[in-house]
């Protein structure tokens, strides 16, 4: 079973990121053949600054490797060092249908929310879909957000399949069923979009400013509290034991503890779970030429599969 993820560097990483997609695609490593990439080039739909788009791609690159990607179990690479998905892409848009593409929330809640329309963020979903057959990927695990996507890609290679004979995969999507939604430091969803986040490699004073202004309730310190209720708790609950969790519902519920000690607890959690992490992290800084090489021997695997894939389409249209 091939398995393919990817995530944009559009941005710092934050905890909503590791429990929502890094931390599921490096369990992943040990259910298949994994494959997972930097999507530098989606990011240019929304990141047009050259010198923060390669730090940004740096950046996620250092992040998953410090987090526990393997590059023994996953072929990890920058999509930019695959060129042969935009053929691919092109050979995929020309079956595409304008209503196909229309109907994509992702593209119209991005406009909702600002993000200037273009060409590229209009057929963002072609370049998906070329992204995933490129590997012949058999599986794309993905939030119900995300679905939509995997479906276009379906229907992208039946049309092409039908029309020219069968060159490519037909991927299923994996719904994330019991994915967390991690809420932000206002209590929405943790997301960049929201300046709401707590990022995984961020430490000290910093960290320690987020944490605390963490929306909470009015309740003086005396009072009761409900656990199920509080943003605080729910983050906890990401990073806690059971034992651990009950413990602190219990001081919730009984009264005579601020909001205050409930984020005191939670920051030491984020400290204690991802201080090795941030370790891993330094130590990789200091060695980009090893980083280079895992990305490079990434783009390697997955540019031969690539190439086949392209192959196989050229030859099906009459470009060979």
């Amino acid at each position: 079973m091939r398995i393919l993820s990817g995530i944009q560097p559009s941005g710092k990483l934050h905890i909503g990121n590791y429990f929502g997609m890094m931390k599921p695609a490096i369990e992943l490593q040990e259910q298949g053949e994994a494959y997972l990439f930097i999507a530098n080039y989606h990011a240019m739909t929304t990141v047009q600054d050259a010198d923060a788009l390669r730090a940004m791609t740096t950046d996620v690159a250092l992040d998953f490797l410090a987090c526990g990607i393997d590059p023994e179990k996953t072929a990890f690479y920058r999509q930019s060092d695959v060129p042969e998905v935009h053929e691919l892409a092109w050979l995929l848009s020309t079956l595409c249908p304008m209503g196909l593409l229309e109907r994509c929330h992702s593209y119209k809640d991005k406009i909702a929310r600002g993000i200037a329309a273009s060409h590229g963020l209009f057929a963002y979903p072609v370049l998906m879909a070329a992204d995933i057959l490129a590997v012949n990927s058999n599986v794309v695990p993905v939030g119900r957000d995300q679905k939509q996507h995997v479906e276009v890609t379906r229907d992208l290679a039946i049309r092409f399949n039908n029309a020219f004979g069968e060159v490519f995969t037909i991927p299923e999507p994996s719904i994330r069923e019991n994915v967390a939604v991690v809420p932000g430091v206002d209590g929405q969803k943790m997301s960049k979009s929201y300046d709401n986040t707590i990022e995984i490699f961020n430490e000290g004073k910093p960290l320690k400013k987020r944490v605390m202004k963490i929306l909470t309730d009015s309740k003086e310190m005396e009072d009761p509290k409900d656990p199920e209720t509080c943003n605080v708790f729910a983050l906890y609950t990401l990073l806690a034991t059971e034992e651990e969790q009950t413990a602190l519902a219990e001081r919730y519920r009984a009264g005579g503890m601020g909001y205050g000690h409930a984020k005191t607890e939670l920051l030491d959690k984020i400290n204690e779970h991802f201080a090795p992490m941030r370790d891993k992290r330094r130590e990789l800084a200091e060695n980009m030429d090893y980083v280079e090489d895992v990305l490079r021997q990434g783009a390697g695997k997955a540019s031969a599969l690539a190439r086949e894939t392209l192959g196989k389409a050229r030859k099906a249209v009459g470009l060979e």
